[in-house]
């Protein structure tokens, strides 16, 4: 039977891990918000990493000490060593062989070409230099109206939270982008009000 316990792990354990990886990776979820207001903002259960689609198996070709799984509909399925993920699986979870705890999730973004692309409303893109930002440490963080559109989905307690923290410190071309964003996505959500 397999755990649902995660080892607490921070961005500089991804900086350890992944320091071979030929490939772009960012940290995503609550600590790329985190990373962006310079502050731990709240408790984390988990890490969680992007990376493209295509990127996959140059990111897993690294991790050769650790065993993956695809989550989808709240199953998780082995990924064997490499075989790329499902087309339709958007998130790996990863752990080292023999351990019960899970590290690591990676979340499969899309793109075209250099451009970004959301994948629950694909005219939402973006030249994928303009998604990344950096942090003082030197981490890759994805930007923090990306990160809040893909927590938009299903509001959660800390969904909530990060929106609260966040959207005051955005600045008015990244409060226009993701009110844009969610009105094609999603009309009538309840950010949009508040980020006019």
């Amino acid at each position: 039977m397999l755990t649902k316990e995660w080892y607490p792990a921070h961005p500089h354990d991804a900086a350890a891990w992944l320091r071979d990886v030929d490939a772009v990776w960012w940290i995503a979820g609550g600590w790329a918000i985190d990373l962006f207001l310079e502050r731990v903002n709240r408790s984390h259960a988990d890490l969680d990493v992007g990376i493209l689609r295509r990127d996959a198996p140059a990111v897993l070709g690294v991790l050769t000490s650790w065993e993956f799984f695809e989550a989808k509909d709240g199953k998780l399925t082995t990924l064997k060593t490499g075989t790329p993920p499902g087309n339709d699986v958007n998130s790996l979870w990863g752990r080292r062989i023999g351990s019960s705890l899970w590290e690591l999730e990676i979340m499969l973004d899309h793109a075209h070409g250099e451009h970004w692309v959301y994948r629950r409303a694909p005219e939402i893109r973006g030249p994928f230099a303009e998604i990344l930002c950096r942090a003082e440490c030197g981490i890759r963080y994805l930007a923090p109206e990306i990160q809040l559109l893909y927590k938009s989905k299903t509001i959660r307690p800390k969904d909530a939270e990060d929106f609260r923290s966040t959207a005051p410190k955005l600045n008015a071309p990244a409060r226009e982008w993701l009110r844009g964003s969610l009105a094609i996505s999603q009309p009538g959500h309840p950010w949009i009000a508040e980020l006019t």
